[in-house]
């Protein structure tokens, strides 16, 4: 790659070139719609770069894979769509208490099951938050262009790096197809794994041990290394050993969360398109993006004061970038392929009660702009 090459490809080839800028160099997963091309592409770039493809025998073993490389100091990433998800999030919850970072790409599509496996969705978004048991934070960003697909990329591992934790992209099928000019300029900013100091003895060294350093994030040392210590999927002290003191539980559990809730404004980032103005905002994520921007214009062409707020963090919930918008609009659709899952997030921060309409759409084609138009009639009329 050169730098600042210009390519025209889809979404899934500038995902894996993201991947490969921001540093990593191993990748396992299972192929299936309509996330492939990701594993085609990683399967020849990644060898290009010194790195490992390896086509696992299932997404069970995909997750456990990139769990054991990264903590041996590897960045990894793997990609897969709904079902697959599902089959991961046993080993999501192991990346989220032993505290390895890694990228799991979902690139959604209509479910539920196998659901219309080459038809666009967008509705694994409360899966993402919710779908490994326990307490916990996630992040997860969604792209709405082949550049945000490679730009986000970047930012995934990054942030999986800064506060070690596993992060999720929500694509889709739509943006994951659709070809449109984007730039590999490499990456402003490559995050490399918080170490321990040098001068640091061996035997005071604690992989979990967060609460000695200001970020609240513990440094980790490839397994194996000079720092001999433990992971375990069970609750455990400072020091990796298990343990099932209430006081311990406690303060990790909450950690999970807290660690992830504390760096809000570092983390969740959105764009407000003709806000300055609006009387009415479309809330939107995704693919959905697309058909809210159109809609958007066509308003403004109508003399309608309406901007959009784009969601590039799904998790955690942009509440207070939302709340601001909800508190000065005189009413809000919220755009998306699912039956409401973020217009519920959105309707918690409706204090002034103003119209919220939902346009949820589960026929496996796209939201059409004049749907969005609709919609705003609708609010309009309440």
């Amino acid at each position: 790659m050169r730098k600042h090459e210009i390519r025209f490809g889809m979404g899934n080839e500038a995902i894996a070139e993201g991947a490969i800028a921001a540093g990593a160099r191993f990748y396992a997963g299972y192929p299936i719609t309509p996330s492939s091309e990701i594993a085609d592409i990683s399967s020849v770039r990644l060898p290009q770069v010194g790195g490992i493809f390896v086509q696992m025998e299932d997404e069970i073993g995909s997750m456990s894979a990139i769990i054991g490389a990264s903590a041996a100091g590897v960045k990894s990433y793997t990609a897969t769509s709904g079902p697959g998800i599902s089959l991961m999030q046993e080993n999501i919850g192991v990346a989220v208490i032993t505290e390895i970072p890694c990228v799991i790409i979902n690139v959604q599509r209509s479910g539920p099951s196998t659901g219309l496996a080459t038809k666009p969705g967008q509705q694994d978004v409360m899966q993402a938050r919710w779908g490994a048991h326990g307490d916990h934070a996630i992040i997860a960003l969604s792209p709405s262009s082949v550049q945000e697909c490679y730009d986000l990329t970047i930012r995934a591992f990054n942030l999986a790096e800064k506060y070690r934790t596993p992060v999720c992209i929500l694509s889709d099928e739509i943006v994951g197809h659709m070809r449109e000019q984007f730039e590999l300029h490499g990456a402003k900013e490559i995050i490399g794994r918080k170490q321990p100091d040098p001068s640091m003895p061996v035997e005071a060294f604690r992989p979990y041990d967060f609460e000695r350093y200001e970020d609240h994030i513990a440094p980790l040392p490839p397994f194996g290394g000079r720092y001999v210590y433990r992971h375990t999927a069970s609750g455990h002290d400072e020091n990796g050993y298990v343990t099932n003191d209430k006081q311990n539980a406690n303060k990790f559990i909450r950690h999970y969360t807290e660690k992830i809730e504390k760096h809000r404004d570092d983390i969740v980032t959105v764009e407000a398109h003709c806000m300055e103005d609006a009387e009415y905002a479309i809330i939107s994520f995704g693919c959905s993006v697309r058909s809210a921007m159109a809609a958007m214009r066509m308003a403004r062409a109508r003399g309608k004061k309406v901007g959009v707020l784009k969601l590039i963090t799904l998790w955690p919930f942009a509440d207070k970038e939302v709340r601001a918008v909800l508190d000065r609009v005189k009413g809000a659709i919220v755009a998306e392929m699912n039956l409401g899952q973020v217009f519920s997030e959105v309707s918690r921060h409706n204090d002034r009660r103003i119209p919220l309409v939902s346009v949820g759409k589960v026929d496996a084609e796209i939201i059409y702009p004049e749907e969005i138009l609709d919609a705003l009639e609708e609010a309009a009329r309440a």
